[in-house]
């Protein structure tokens, strides 16, 4: 059974703020495999389907009730360091980009198509870091000090971002990170 931090873990913090906080699992899923991505109350909120297509490996996050909403898909002549998200109705929803040169930390780039793009930024590996959206508004945190479970960490969504959205990201990034 997972076990949360005393107060101040992972439901006192979404209390406090607003922000919604979710629990992942790194390398989120083996391909063929499912996995519920859980709210601050432990409750089930995105599931991740880890399909084997014919072709190409594919990632799609679904809402509780099994609607697609966001995709990812291995590319067979992928770009390096380069991943695109795709809506579950079609079309881009975001694409993502590792900076070539990030001295310290990791730096990557969120542009979302008549959006503002988003920096993250960070120690993606070890799982300790920031999303941010223009000068400096805070879209997410994600921290592997909210849990003392191995291979867990957690992401807190501010209010008014698409919480299945900076979720996928966020897996996208935990992907691209380990190949």
């Amino acid at each position: 059974m997972m076990r949360r931090r005393a107060e101040g873990g992972l439901r006192g913090r979404e209390e406090a703020g607003g922000a919604h906080r979710y629990r992942m699992r790194e390398k989120l899923v083996s391909i063929g495999d499912d996995y519920w991505i859980e709210d601050a109350a432990g409750e089930r909120a995105f599931k991740v389907d880890g399909k084997a297509l014919r072709v190409r490996n594919t990632l799609i996050i679904q809402s509780r009730e099994g609607q697609d909403l966001y995709k990812i898909q291995e590319r067979m002549l992928r770009i390096k360091d380069t991943m695109e998200i795709e809506r579950g109705a079609g079309g881009t929803a975001a694409t993502i980009k590792k900076a070539l040169i990030a001295p310290l930390r990791d730096r990557w780039t969120v542009s979302i198509p008549g959006g503002e793009d988003w920096e993250v930024q960070g120690n993606i590996l070890d799982h300790e870091y920031r999303i941010e959206a223009g000068r400096r508004e805070r879209v997410a945190e994600v921290s592997k000090k909210w849990f003392r479970i191995r291979d867990t960490y957690g992401v807190e969504v501010e209010p008014g971002h698409d919480d299945a959205l900076v979720l996928t990201v966020t897996a996208a990034i935990d992907q691209m990170s380990h190949d």
